[in-house]
C-alpha cells in the first residue's frame, strides 16, 4: 500500500479535458464531421471555423464549444437564427456525454466518448508581471512562451479587470522586439477622427483643432509592438483603413499624400465577443481574421479561484510596500482566503487589488500582522456575519465597483491622470473613458 502511493506521489500532475466530436445529421452538410477533437471547436458558414456548413440559415460565426469547469460547453454566438435544443433556445448548454441541437435548418449530434484527454500541467506560475497557481493560467504561460517567440498577431480576449494589458506587455517585454517600443491605442477612448488621428497620425490643418503634425501610433510602433485594447470598440469606418495597413504595411497621415511603410507586432485585446459582433455587421469579418491569427482568452478569476491566495499575497506586499520576497509579508489566513473565493469577482483580478487595498486600509495592524483582514473586508462589502454580498446585477455590481475604485484612485493622485493609470495598469485613456462612462471628475471626492 505504501509502495502505491509513493508511486502515485512521483507521478506528473495531469490535467483532463474530453475531446468532444460533431456529426452532421440533418441538413445540406449531412454527414460531415469533426472531431474528436478537444476544444475549442468553431461552427459557422465562415472558413475561419473548424466546422464550416453551407447551410444558408446558419450564421457565419453560429456557435462554439468551449471548455467550462463542468466540463464541454455549447455556446451561442449570438447567431440569427439561434441554437435549439428541441423547443429551447440556448445561450450556453453543458453537453455531457451527447446532446442533439439545431442550428438554422441543420442537425447536429454533439458527443463525448467519456475518456478525459490526460495533458501535464504546465510548472511556470509566473509570466512577466502575471502570477497563478491554476492549471487553467498555467497553460496560458506555456502558451504564451511560445507566442513570444512569434510575430504573429494575438487577439487577447477576456473580461474586464483578467489582465489582458499585462499578458499583451508581458508578449512584448519576453519577445525579440523588447528593446523596441510598446505602443498603446484605446480604440474606444475618442471620437473616430481621434482614433483615427492617433493611429495614423496627420499633418498640420487636417481637422479642426490639427495645429500642427503628429505621428501616429503605427508610426511610433514601428519595429516593436502596436496593442490595440478594446478592439471591438473600433469604428466600423475606420476598420478597412486599419486593415488595408496591416496587410499592406503602409498607411497615410490624414491630409497626407504620400504613404509610410511600417513594421510592427500587432497584439489586440477586447472584452468583447467579436465573432457574436461581426454576425451583426459591426465588425468586419475580414478584420477579425486578420486579428485572430492566435486567439488568448484569459479566464475569469471566479473560474481560477486557485490564483486567490497568490494574487492576495502579491495585493499585499504592494499595499504595505514590500518586495513580494520579504518576510514582512503575512501569509493571508484561510478565513480570509476562504471568504475571497466565495465572492464572484464582477471586477476580476482589478478588483481584487482593489478590495485589498482597502481593506488593508481599514483593517488594525495586529490583524494585518496575523494575515486577518476579514474585518476590513466586511467592512467594505458591508456584509452579514454569514458572508452574504448584498445581491445585485453583474453590471451593477462591475458599475458600482468602478465608481468606488476610480474616485479612491484619483484621490490618492489628487486627480492626475498618468501617475492614477499607471497604479491601475492601464492607459491613460482608457481611465478618461471610464471617467467620461460614469460622469465622474478628476477631483471627484
Amino acid at each position: 500500500m505504501a509502495e502505491n502511493s509513493t508511486l502515485r506521489l512521483e507521478e506528473p500532475r495531469y490535467r483532463g479535458a474530453l475531446a468532444v466530436t460533431i456529426e452532421v445529421v440533418d441538413g445540406p452538410d449531412r454527414g460531415k464531421k469533426v472531431g474528436p477533437t478537444p476544444c475549442p471547436i468553431r461552427v459557422g458558414t465562415s472558413a475561419g471555423n473548424d466546422l464550416q456548413l453551407s447551410d444558408p440559415t446558419v450564421s457565419r460565426f453560429h456557435c462554439s464549444v468551449e471548455y467550462r469547469r463542468r466540463g464541454p460547453a455549447v455556446i451561442d454566438q449570438a447567431s440569427s437564427n439561434g441554437t435549439w435544443l428541441g423547443d429551447h433556445a440556448i445561450q450556453e448548454l453543458t453537453i455531457g456525454s451527447e446532446v442533439h441541437l439545431r442550428v438554422g435548418a441543420s442537425g447536429l449530434r454533439l458527443s463525448t466518448d467519456g475518456r478525459p484527454r490526460f495533458e501535464p500541467i504546465p510548472q511556470r506560475t509566473s509570466y512577466g508581471r502575471l502570477v497563478a497557481e491554476s492549471a487553467e493560467m498555467r497553460r496560458m504561460f506555456a502558451t504564451l512562451e511560445k507566442l513570444s517567440r512569434s510575430t504573429a498577431p494575438v487577439l487577447i480576449e477576456g473580461e474586464t479587470g483578467t489582465g489582458k494589458e499585462l499578458v499583451a506587455r508581458a508578449l512584448h517585454e519576453e519577445g525579440p522586439r523588447s528593446a523596441a517600443p510598446f505602443v498603446i491605442v484605446d480604440c474606444g477612448a475618442a471620437s473616430p477622427t481621434l482614433i483615427e488621428a492617433e493611429l495614423f497620425g496627420h499633418e498640420r490643418g487636417a481637422f479642426t483643432g490639427a495645429d500642427e503634425a503628429r505621428r501616429g501610433a503605427l508610426a511610433a510602433a514601428d519595429g516593436g509592438t502596436l496593442f490595440l485594447d478594446e478592439v471591438g470598440e473600433l469604428p466600423l469606418a475606420l476598420q478597412p483603413k486599419l486593415l488595408r495597413a496591416l496587410e499592406t504595411g503602409q498607411f497615410k497621415r490624414l491630409g497626407a499624400n504620400d504613404f509610410e511603410s511600417v513594421n510592427f507586432r500587432l497584439l489586440a485585446a477586447t472584452h468583447r465577443d467579436l465573432r457574436s459582433m461581426v454576425n451583426e455587421g459591426s465588425f468586419r469579418e475580414d478584420l477579425f481574421f486578420r486579428l485572430t491569427v492566435i486567439p488568448i482568452h484569459v479566464p475569469p478569476l471566479r473560474d481560477r479561484p486557485e490564483d486567490i491566495r497568490v494574487l492576495t499575497r502579491r495585493f499585499l506586499a504592494r499595499a504595505l510596500g514590500v518586495e513580494e520576497t520579504s518576510p514582512e509579508i503575512p501569509e493571508p489566513n484561510p478565513e480570509t482566503i476562504g471568504y475571497l473565493c466565495r465572492q464572484r469577482w464582477p471586477g476580476n483580478v482589478r478588483e481584487l487589488r482593489n478590495l485589498v487595498d482597502r481593506a488593508v486600509a481599514v483593517a488594525d495592524d495586529e490583524d494585518i500582522r496575523r494575515g486577518d483582514f476579514l474585518p476590513g473586508l466586511r467592512v467594505i462589502h458591508r456584509v452579514s456575519r454569514d458572508d452574504d454580498l448584498e445581491l445585485q446585477g453583474l453590471e451593477e455590481a462591475r458599475r458600482h465597483f468602478e465608481v468606488a475604485y476610480i474616485r479612491d484612485l484619483l484621490k490618492r493622485h489628487e486627480g492626475q491622470l498618468q501617475p492614477a493609470a499607471q497604479e491601475a495598469q492601464i492607459h491613460p485613456k482608457s481611465l478618461q473613458r471610464l471617467l467620461r462612462r460614469h460622469g465622474l471628475k478628476r477631483t471627484e471626492p
